[in-house]
């Protein structure tokens, strides 16, 4: 494959950076700045004095679930391109299949640790 065939995605990335900067500094630019006030910068409750913090705390078991999740979630991403490109080859060549059975394995093991280590359980109490 030629270098001149990749030409167009350079264009594409270059208007695309492009755009972006154009866009920060013309909101930087013409934005409008309004003075600090802090009963402005206050969250608004529809009148009621709010309570707590604005930033609730977040147990680590959501943040393990959030993580697991992303995780699972780009190894399917790096399956759907092997069904796509190697679709043809998956029913007749078996030294391409065990790999992706492998992984699929890998990924089932995976899942199994995590119900049996109650990973996806949050333990939130409910309220009334």
């Amino acid at each position: 494959m030629e270098l001149s065939s990749y030409f167009p995605v350079f264009i594409q990335v270059l208007v695309a950076v492009f755009m972006a900067l154009a866009i920060i500094a013309a909101s930087h630019i013409f934005g409008q700045r309004a003075p600090e006030n802090s009963a402005k910068n206050s969250a608004y409750e529809c009148g009621i004095i709010s309570e707590g913090e604005a930033h609730p705390r977040f147990g680590a078991r959501f943040y393990l679930v959030a993580m697991l999740f992303v995780i699972f979630d780009i190894e399917v991403v790096f399956m759907l391109p092997f069904a796509m490109v190697y679709a043809d080859f998956i029913s007749s060549n078996l030294p391409v299949l065990l790999p992706v059975l492998f992984f699929m394995a890998v990924l089932a093991v995976g899942i199994l640790y995590e119900i049996k280590k109650d990973a996806l359980n949050w333990n939130i109490p409910k309220s009334n």
